[in-house]
């Protein structure tokens, strides 16, 4: 009986825990991935336009870690343009990065990077408060980055000549 119960505690175990793995995996993908964020700047005619970049599939090879589309900087937030896109997952968030380029050999989590936030929806257009006291000079690149794996999902590089208006 003991050694029936053990089992029992064990399987259930096993079992809620395998559930809770396989949950945080599919969660994204059934319930997330048609999400299409619809977010505006403020007063967009007033704010200047201080660079501009495009998200880019940094591993070709990986079909699974992917980003399009524009995002474009203003003075105080990060616009996520409308034709912005990456492949579903956990634990997505916005990153500045001060380093020139970005790459899949890139340690972001090991450098000064600033969390703009976690990444609302995988499509569509998305707006970030840039914290005070943030020198936009310094950060070359808006990077969507999985916390979770510790993954570079998609480099944006910015060009800051082309986008002061």
């Amino acid at each position: 009986m003991k050694r029936a119960f053990f089992w029992l505690v064990i399987g259930i175990a096993l079992g809620g825990g395998l559930g809770f793995a396989a949950g945080i995996f599919v969660y994204p993908y059934i319930f997330l991935a048609d999400i299409v964020a619809t977010e505006r700047v403020d007063n967009i005619e007033d704010k200047r336009v201080i660079a501009r970049g495009t998200f880019i599939h940094a591993n070709p090879s990986d079909p699974v870690h992917y980003g399009s589309g524009q995002v474009t900087v203003y003075e105080d937030v990060i616009h996520l343009d409308k034709d912005f896109a990456v492949g579903p997952g956990p634990a997505f968030h916005v990153y500045l990065v001060p380093e020139e380029e970005v790459g899949t050999d890139t340690k972001v989590a090991e450098t000064m990077f600033v969390d703009l936030g976690r990444l609302r929806a995988f499509k569509g257009s998305q707006v970030y408060p840039i914290p005070a006291g943030v020198d936009l000079e310094n950060y070359g690149n808006v990077v969507i980055w999985c916390r979770q794996f510790g993954v570079l999902i998609s480099p944006a590089k910015l060009d800051f000549a082309e986008g002061e208006s």
